[in-house]
């Protein structure tokens, strides 16, 4: 890939006002949204398979294809977004308007979801799944575009990624320890996988959501859009440029493929948590635990991300996250095929520990490079077409997303998972141990091989940004 410019152009000055510094305010109200959209969203992708299968009263085929046909859909409705917010300037903002305009009803019918007034019909559970996700992208495809209006600096975009996943996983804890905690305390007999449980899996996901629609609020009060589009060029923005973007920005493509393996491996993975606790480990009362894990080290670990960045630089911190993942999924197979260490419950919460460090700190650092690829396609078109970039970008994790939901229900039907036997079968718990452990380490190594592909160094893109604001400046 050529990265040179086509005609020499004049030194860049050092203080073009796209290289915006951003306050902490700023960075904790933007990283509000991801918070927000965790509390939300990430319970869906976490539980609605389980609600589904084991209170609402779906089998794990039927849960399987719907979930793919919301995928299919999403795949049409994505672009469509992204361009309707490149075209368009709302008096709330050009994109943060979204967050109060897509949240309403997205908090809605994220409690709908979980419903169970209509249990076990089929209608009911496309209604209100296919509503949610076509609400989610008109919220998350702005917010997405949000991130690379604030500001060019990519030292600032590190810090605001690292302030990002350091909320995104404070949502993720909630999620993760906080949903079953709560239902399994309120639920009938402790139990929250019977229909029983349903009132109370209903009462939860309103709590969340309300909350949730409140930190889009914060997030829309404390941003603002500052590197857009000239007004100038809206008009130009067509569904097609997701097209012709992707077939010329290489970046993109390389960003793009890793996105949805990475979804892929962490939706994979999280949707099975569930079943490999209470069928494989045998103690549902633990998985409250084993959840909180998987965000417990992004605090630890999300703040260190500016200086591991700096002192190793973005592309081998890839490979050391992601070489760490894989060996915690190692490490929890064996913890979980060998009798005598299963039984040690503190070398299971060892193993996830050691597997979320990895996949926390490579799949948070991406968004980072959202911002880059979007820079990219402007110093090559002219055209800052983030609503559309981040609609892409969109349709690979929820490509990720869809794998997510399609393979586990796959798995389970191919492995005669029995969501009414308190016993599983030994192929069917071995189905999940693929879920949980082997599905997303195949997943991890392929992710390792397409980010070795992306060649946006930060020597790079800073000279792209400073070159592209020059123009401005220049025009």
């Amino acid at each position: 890939m050529d990265l040179q410019p086509a005609a020499t152009s004049p030194q860049a000055p050092t203080d073009l006002k796209g290289f915006y510094k951003l306050s902490r305010l700023t960075r904790i109200g933007f990283g509000a949204g991801d918070l927000a959209q965790n509390l939300i969203y990430q319970t869906v992708a976490t539980y609605l398979l389980f609600f589904y299968t084991n209170v609402f009263g779906i089998s794990p085929g039927a849960a399987a294809f719907m979930f793919l046909v919301v995928r299919v859909i999403d795949v049409l409705w994505d672009p469509f977004v992204g361009a309707f917010v490149d075209k368009r300037n709302p008096r709330l903002g050009k994109y943060r308007a979204y967050l109060i305009i897509g949240g309403i009803p997205l908090s809605g019918l994220a409690i709908l979801s979980f419903w169970n007034g209509f249990s076990g019909q089929l209608w009911y559970a496309y209604v209100t799944y296919v509503t949610l996700s076509l609400c989610y992208t008109l919220v998350n495809v702005p917010y997405g575009a949000l991130n690379a209006s604030l500001t060019r600096d990519t030292d600032e975009i590190t810090k605001l990624t690292s302030t990002r996943m350091f909320m995104a996983n404070l949502g993720g804890l909630a999620v993760q320890f906080g949903v079953p905690a709560t239902i399994q305390h309120f639920a009938p007999n402790h139990d929250w996988s019977q229909p029983a449980a349903a009132p109370v899996w209903f009462a939860v996901m309103s709590v969340y959501a309300v909350v949730g629609f409140g930190l889009l609020i914060y997030c829309f009060t404390q941003t603002r859009e500052r590197v857009v589009m000239d007004s100038a060029k809206v008009d130009a923005v067509k569904y097609s440029d997701l097209f012709t973007e992707f077939v010329r920005n290489r970046p993109l493509r390389v960003l793009a493929f890793f996105f949805i393996t990475a979804f892929a491996m962490m939706a994979v993975g999280n949707s099975a948590s569930a079943y490999y606790m209470q069928y494989n480990i045998g103690n549902a009362q633990a998985l409250p635990v084993f959840n909180a894990l998987s965000s417990i080290p992004a605090f630890i670990f999300m703040p260190l991300v500016p200086a591991i960045k700096r002192a190793i630089g973005k592309k081998r911190m890839f490979y050391v996250f992601l070489t760490i993942a894989i060996v915690g999924m190692a490490m929890l197979y064996v913890t979980s095929t060998v009798p005598a260490l299963k039984s040690q419950l503190w070398l299971v919460y060892l193993a996830q520990f050691v597997k979320s460090t990895g996949v926390i700190v490579a799949t948070g650092y991406m968004w980072a490079l959202v911002p880059e690829v979007i820079s990219f396609g402007e110093w090559k078109t002219g055209k800052r077409i983030s609503g559309v970039v981040n609609a892409l970008t969109g349709i690979f994790f929820k490509a990720g997303f869809a794998l997510g939901g399609v393979i586990p229900g796959v798995v389970l039907s191919l492995t005669h998972f029995d969501a009414h036997s308190a016993q599983q079968s030994v192929a069917a718990q071995q189905g999940i141990l693929w879920l949980v452990v082997v599905i997303p380490a195949i997943l991890l190594g392929v992710a390792m091989y397409i980010i070795s592909n992306y060649e946006l160094e930060d020597d790079t893109i800073d000279r792209i940004n400073r070159e592209i604001e020059a123009r401005h400046s220049a025009g």
